[in-house]
């Protein structure tokens, strides 16, 4: 990574989300927008979150898992602060939640309405803390190796130069068996390296992002060999000067899970099967994994090796019944993996026999 193409490529993301946007509606395209339908816990707590938080907020996804009360949450790239106090309530009084953000003007404004949101949530003390910091460079923060339950980022890490650097610097903060869970826009082809040049294009979230599959290559050589999608939408861009610099490239919003565990990079049959026991808060009938495990409660499901360990070596691990020790190898899972995009259902899609749990 060229230092000066990094140090010029923070200076321009600085001023377009410091000095050029003042809200979303500046926003040139729909790019940095939510435009699925949020959870419903998650639109009851932003009831309660300050409307000109909101109003800065500049997200493409929803990076709120399951299992959050009593963790540290880390969010990076956390902007003016909403996902973070929606994480505060999550987390609730006895959790953390830690948000890094390159912008000073957004650290200082998202520190703005920490006690705010203290006594909306009925805090004796506020469970938020705000630190500018690169996501390129977390060994330099004041965060302990192996102390962080949780990272989560909305649509962030697509403006990074060095994205690997972001991944390592994860993996190196997260608990053993933690999680990442981040939204963000990928595209389906590789773009054109001139849109990298274009802060306009980069600040929109587009210049930078990732081929899916180049993302699924780099994650392997940081250690994370299982990439999970839980959600994905085709982003509209409604902007067709920016839309006709992408050369008919087609952007998803899409949501990942990795884990901080010993995964093999292929699905290999263990002879394990697992039962989802119904007891997550709120959600009895099942749980959803990703968008190829979904667990009704009480119906046995075959998995690979990579999901038992998911569910088994988590916080999840209260959820499930795992029958089978995965002590013998029975070869390869019966499990399509290919994963495309399909611009006619909006989604990617993955090629899964309907015969495979996993």
């Amino acid at each position: 990574m060229n230092e000066q193409s990094l140090k010029q490529r923070i200076e321009d993301i600085q001023h377009y989300y410091g000095e050029t946007l003042f809200n979303k509606q500046d926003l040139a395209t729909n790019v940095c927008t939510v435009e699925n339908a949020l959870p419903e816990r998650i639109k009851d707590i932003l009831k309660l979150i300050h409307p000109d938080v909101q109003m800065r907020f500049y997200g493409c996804g929803a990076p709120f898992p399951s299992l959050l009360e009593g963790t540290t949450v880390l969010d990076l790239g956390c902007g003016s602060g909403r996902d973070c106090f929606i994480l505060s309530h999550l987390v609730g009084p006895g959790g953390k939640v830690i948000g890094i953000d390159a912008t000073a003007e957004q650290i200082k404004f998202a520190q703005s309405f920490v006690d705010y949101h203290r006594q909306t949530f009925g805090y004796s003390s506020t469970n938020v803390h705000f630190q500018q910091g690169y996501i390129e460079s977390l060994e330099k923060l004041d965060l302990p190796p192996a102390s962080i339950d949780v990272i989560v980022s909305n649509c962030v890490i697509n403006l990074s130069m060095s994205k690997a650097d972001v991944l390592t610097g994860m993996a190196r903060l997260l608990k053993p068996g933690g999680e990442i869970y981040f939204s963000d826009i990928f595209s389906d082809r590789r773009l054109d390296q001139s849109l990298k040049d274009d802060p306009q294009v980069v600040g929109e979230c587009i210049g930078d992002v990732l081929y899916f599959e180049d993302f699924i290559r780099l994650a392997k050589t940081t250690g994370f060999n299982d990439v999970r999608v839980t959600h994905s939408h085709l982003k509209s861009i409604n902007n067709k000067e920016i839309e006709a610099k992408l050369g008919g490239a087609k952007l998803y919003s899409i949501t990942l899970r990795l884990f901080k565990l010993e995964l093999e990079d292929r699905c290999e049959d263990y002879g394990q099967v697992a039962i989802y026991k119904g007891n997550l808060p709120n959600v009895p009938n099942q749980f959803v994994l990703d968008q190829e495990h979904i667990f009704e409660a009480g119906r046995a499901i075959p998995v690979c090796g990579n999901t038992a360990k998911m569910i088994t070596k988590s916080r999840y691990h209260t959820l499930f019944d795992l029958v089978g020790d995965g002590e013998k190898h029975y070869g390869l899972f019966n499990c399509g993996t290919l994963q495309q995009f399909d611009a006619d259902t909006k989604v990617m899609q993955t090629d899964v026999p309907n015969n495979c749990g996993c």
